[in-house]
């Protein structure tokens, strides 16, 4: 027997729940009227035996209606159909037994009326008020103020309450659903046999007829014993499913609520949330919102036409909200507006933003492939979107870039620009999860990349990052991913490699505290028993991949020298991970500089020995500006000022470094600032006479002027800032020696 209504279904309450159940109602309405009025005709029969013939008429009129509304089962249908056929053929020979015959049906119809129709109604009645009460309790429980527990614990309370009552009332009521499905196939089936053999048996003048239909009724006869057999297991099954579910806590919502892009009807997921309107008011409604086709839509009732919130998760990104009092909610941003929505439990809200995540990540994939597709089939790729230009090709240039760093995916196009890695897409999600404080997640292909960024990415790659945060992999148990491994076995292996760093190289002891700084006298001592000194490298013989920090731990190898080293090689075998990042900020050898962040060092270290300078001014000394810009993205802070006052801004200024300057403005550095001397970047400028310093901080000021005066108007300031700015960060980034000749033409 086919169950009408599934009890599963009825748990998620879903608006395809309530169309069904609405369907049953209609359908059980329209047979109560039909069998109603299949009583009133067989009463008219018994009453009107001079109007006899007519009213025979009526009621065989009455099973063909009958007949055409059960024509959704073959069986009922064609039984309907043959045996009104042949009882109009013999209305004039029923007698006096006709009689108790209709009693006989009218007995049975209106057993299953009074009775199963009643318990369906009673169980209707019962759910739509347990519904309404967990409507109210959802409502309140949603309203509750975070800063309010006790409001919370009585609405959580109050909705535990709920939720079991409705859910407990739903599943009475499908019950009774799917019961009066079964026994309206079983009793009506009966009551016609009954009608149907009587009259075979009774009237004898029928007899030519009926016996036509003889073979028939055997095999229904069958049909119907093993029916009722079958009914009674369906039942006795039901009944057992219907009392197993009832013993489990039914009160806490245990829908499962997975992302699956390649769902056959297209819903990649769907769930209730609760929708904050965007008039004056603020309201909040609850509505069924689900993800399709690359959209965030939702609706209200199942055959509404869906509403279209985000028209394409590709250019959205999702955040939670703490800003709000009501409890988890979230924030799906676009370039065009801000949706806020509110989960039922901080389970449901995570689940959630992986899906919104989950589903730009698979929007991304999906407008890469169609970007191959063109390619390959010869039609023109949208401006911008070519897939072998720009920065792919120069990070997939580096060796060991050719793969994803982490499962190994050929042909990576996107990039964590902090780590200096590719990854694939799969692998690009997981780490836009992490948060930006890992890892911060660029498209080769989609995005725009300034070209600092791109040299950035070429100075690292997978090759050298695996060396430092894949070090001691032999020694673990876990397995690297492959391309085709479960994106799970993905998401553990990006955890356990960045966030819980389990495979870098252990530090020892003595290089978890900072080594002390040797006195002058120390360093004169050393002098007079050490050997002459090594000359000092050359940033342009500098190996790019320079001892790790496991190997200056390990070997007692001596990292690259520090450009003003003073008299002195030191052992830096213990050195604190702070002072390491310190000492090759300025020589930007990047292996090390890595090797030292991913074992702990403070990107704003201070070097109290020389001024409490930090890494990024270190480097500014040394005009490295892709180490400047890799310190940046992991996090240093372009306005933390040494011993002097002196942000980095200052001593790019002071040394005319201009592609600094420019780096600096473009990451927020404070134009405004003064040192000790009570000096700001301008006034710096104007008194070494750098022009183009001077020039790139007026712009600045300017703009930011300009942004502060158009903030109403949604403006991002002057174009001209932005295109000289780009000008000077391509001469700074791909011809470093016009801006030295610049410079010092300015100070002549």
């Amino acid at each position: 027997m086919t169950i009408k209504v599934d009890f599963e279904e009825c748990l998620k309450d879903s608006p395809r729940f309530r169309a069904e159940i609405e369907a049953v109602q209609v359908d059980v309405g329209e047979l109560e009227t039909r069998l109603d009025k299949l009583v009133k005709q067989c009463q008219a029969m018994l009453e009107a035996g001079r109007v006899y013939h007519q009213t025979s008429k009526s009621f065989v009129s009455g099973l063909q209606s009958l007949g055409q509304h059960c024509s959704w089962d073959t069986l009922m249908e064609e039984c309907l159909r043959t045996f009104s056929e042949k009882l109009s053929l013999i209305l004039e020979s029923q007698g006096e037994v006709f009689e108790l015959i209709q009693k006989s049906v009218k007995s049975k119809v209106q057993t299953f009326v009074k009775e199963d129709v009643r318990r369906f109604k009673d169980a209707r009645k019962e759910f739509e008020r347990s519904s309404e009460s967990l409507e109210g309790a959802l409502a309140k429980n949603a309203q509750a103020p975070r800063g309010k527990p006790h409001e919370v614990e009585e609405a959580n309370g109050a909705l535990l309450n709920a939720r079991r009552a409705f859910r407990s009332s739903a599943l009475d009521y499908v019950l009774e659903i799917n019961i009066v499905e079964a026994k309206k196939k079983t009793e009506l089936l009966m009551a016609i046999l009954s009608l149907v053999d009587a009259q075979a048996q009774l009237f004898q003048n029928g007899h030519r007829s009926l016996s036509e239909t003889e073979r028939y009724r055997q095999r229904l006869t069958e049909e119907h014993k093993q029916f009722v057999l079958d009914s009674a297991r369906d039942k006795r099954d039901m009944e057992q499913r219907h009392a197993a579910i009832k013993k489990k806590d039914i009160s806490y919502d245990d829908s499962t609520m997975d992302f699956n892009a390649e769902a056959s009807d297209g819903v990649a997921m769907e769930g209730y949330l609760y929708k904050r309107a965007s008039n004056a008011f603020k309201t909040w409604s609850r509505r069924w919102f689900s993800i399709q086709k690359n959209q965030l839509v939702y609706q209200k009732k199942f055959k509404e036409q869906p509403t279209v919130v985000v028209e394409d998760l590709r250019l959205c990104t999702v955040k939670p909200n703490h800003e709000n009092e009501r409890r988890f909610c979230f924030e799906v941003v676009s370039p065009s507006k801000s949706c806020l929505l509110q989960a039922d439990s901080e389970r449901q809200q995570h689940a959630w933003m992986a899906a919104v995540q989950s589903s730009i990540a698979s929007a991304f994939q999906e407008r890469r492939d169609q970007g191959s597709h063109s390619t390959s089939t010869g039609e023109p790729v949208a401006e911008g979107r070519d897939p072998a230009s720009g920065a792919l090709e120069a990070v997939r240039a580096i060796h060991g870039n050719g793969e994803c760093c982490d499962c190994g995916a050929p042909a990576p196009d996107w990039a964590s620009i902090n780590l200096g890695i590719a990854l694939c897409i799969v692998c690009s999600g997981i780490h836009r999860s992490l948060g930006v404080h890992f890892s911060k997640v660029r498209s080769l292909t989609l995005d725009s990349w300034e070209p600092e960024l791109v040299k950035l990415m070429c100075e690292l790659g997978n090759e050298v990052i695996n060396g430092i945060y894949e070090a001691r992999i032999e020694e673990i148990t876990l397995k690297k991913p492959l391309p085709s491994s479960p994106r799970s076995d993905k998401e553990a292996w990006i955890r356990s490699k960045y966030v819980e760093k389990k495979f870098i190289q252990k530090l020892p002891e003595t290089a978890r505290h900072p080594a002390p700084r040797r006195t002058g006298t120390q360093r004169a001592r050393g002098a007079t028993q050490k050997p002459p000194l090594k000359p000092k490298p050359n940033r342009s013989t500098l190996p790019r991949s320079g001892p790790s920090l496991g190997e200056i731990q390990k070997n007692n190898v001596d990292p690259p020298n520090d450009a003003d080293q003073k008299d002195e090689e030191e052992d830096l075998s213990g050195l604190h991970p702070g002072a390491l990042l310190y000492r090759s900020a300025a020589l930007q050898n990047f292996p090390v500089m890595a090797d030292a962040l991913a074992h702990g060092a403070d990107v704003n270290w201070v070097n109290v020995a020389e001024e409490a300078r930090t890494p990024l001014i270190r480097a500014v000394s040394a005009n490295a500006l892709a180490a400047c810009e890799f310190l940046l993205q992991n996090g240093a802070d372009v306005n933390q000022v040494d011993r002097n006052g002196r942000a980095p801004l200052h001593h790019a200024t002071i040394l005319g470094h201009t592609g600094l300057v420019c780096l600096f403005l473009k990451r927020g550095a404070d134009y405004n600032a003064r040192d000790v001397n009570r000096k700001d970047p301008i006034t710096i400028a104007v008194d070494n006479a750098n022009a183009d310093i001077v020039t790139l901080l007026r712009i600045a000021k300017m703009n930011r002027e300009m942004q502060e005066m158009d903030s109403s108007l949604g403006k991002s300031g002057d174009e001209t800032y932005h295109h000289i700015f780009r000008d000077f960060s391509h001469m700074a980034s791909n011809n470093p020696e016009k801006l030295k000749r610049r410079s010092a033409d300015g100070k002549s």
